[in-house]
């Protein structure tokens, strides 16, 4: 009989400690976080986690430049360019995954439509940048008008709001020559690869 009872007891000790673990979703919060740039929005960070964790030696944020340079072209209705990184801190450091990325307007880094879907069929590697060295990733930018203006609310963007993998702070990258879509019902225009070495 006392065994029956000893083992009832670390069953049910077991289930407790079960319980405890599975409490939580183990996801993080997608709370507003601050920005390397100068914007004052509060708008959420873009969906989708790039890297859950920063890499060792990961890139400080607010060392980190953005430019949008030329691209590989692009498919119809569509045009690639290249988000370029550069890390202007004194060290190198390292980066590694998919960068959030998201079109920001009105002037003060207020979000517009959808966050950029991340293209998993491009490898990524972890990434090292010397003091001045630079890391890539394409971003394809579908044209807003290719959706009547009804479906796509279009609005002029300032540039991209830009979550460096692995980071909770963003950076500013201007760029006022693209449009958003600001229907939430509008598909996303944005498509990003991982970082790479150019």
């Amino acid at each position: 009989m006392s065994v029956i009872v000893a083992a009832a007891a670390v069953l049910s000790a077991a289930a407790l400690a079960l319980s405890g673990c599975a409490g939580g979703t183990g996801s993080p919060t997608d709370s507003p976080s601050s920005s390397a740039s100068a914007s004052t929005s509060a708008s959420p960070r873009p969906t989708g986690t790039s890297t859950a964790v920063p890499v060792e030696g990961q890139c400080v944020t607010s060392n980190l430049v953005g430019t949008i340079a030329s691209g590989g072209g692009g498919a119809a209705g569509s045009v690639e360019v290249t988000l370029v990184l550069t890390n202007n801190g004194t060290a190198e450091c390292k980066l590694q995954g998919w960068p959030g990325v998201s079109f920001v307007g009105d002037n003060n880094g207020t979000q517009l439509g959808k966050a950029a879907d991340f293209d998993r069929s491009t490898p990524h590697p972890t990434v090292t940048l010397a003091p001045g060295g630079t890391a890539q990733a394409g971003l394809r930018i579908t044209n807003a008008l290719n959706y009547s203006s009804a479906d796509c609310a279009p609005q002029q963007a300032d540039g991209f709001r830009v979550y460096p993998p692995g980071s909770k702070e963003s950076l500013f990258v201007k760029d006022n020559t693209v449009t958003a879509c600001t229907n939430p019902a509008a598909p996303t225009l944005l498509q990003v690869t991982a970082l790479t070495a150019p």
